[in-house]
């Protein structure tokens, strides 16, 4: 007969997942570019991309570019109920963000409130003529902005020790 095994002791087992505070998972999205967005299908099944966002805090808004004609826009437009996934510095530690979403207009003329507000979320450009091309081009991939509207701030971390009991 097999003998019942037990759990090691909490100091074996190591540290236990810690809650982030809203104000560390706003600042672990706020470090980070790359996301999995979670859109909801008809079959009220998730569906999962990665996007590059941008997080601006004070609005408490995640701002993603996609062309009208995707997946994750048609699935917005059928639920706007969306959450993003963001990895933190370790395999441990994550920030979600959740909250209902809404679509731009697509952008169609180079310039744009919609060509603007995309332009807004790259690093910019130096060459006037550089800036117009990619007006340009988000006209032609009928470019627009998924603006979440964040409600829901969550997330965890597991806080390794730094150093052993020996001072090393």
């Amino acid at each position: 007969m097999a003998e019942p095994t037990t759990a090691p002791p909490e100091e074996e087992a190591g540290p236990a997942p810690r809650a982030l505070s809203e104000k560390e998972a706003s600042d672990l999205i706020g470090a980070q570019e790359f996301g999995v967005l979670a859109t909801v299908k008809r079959s009220g099944h998730p569906h999962l991309s990665t996007v590059l966002y941008r997080w601006d805090p004070a609005e408490r808004i995640i701002r993603v570019s996609t062309t009208e004609g995707r997946l994750k826009t048609r699935h917005i437009r059928n639920d706007p109920r969306l959450a993003l996934h963001v990895n933190g510095p370790d395999v441990w530690s994550f920030a979600v963000a959740e909250g209902e979403a809404e679509i731009s207009e697509p952008t169609v003329e180079p310039g744009d409130a919609t060509g603007r507000e995309l332009l807004s979320l790259t690093p910019g450009f130096d060459d006037p003529a550089e800036e117009a091309a990619f007006l340009a081009r988000l006209v032609a991939e009928r470019r627009v902005v998924i603006r979440l509207r964040v409600t829901r701030l969550y997330g965890t971390a597991l806080d390794f020790p730094t150093g052993d009991d020996d001072g090393n």
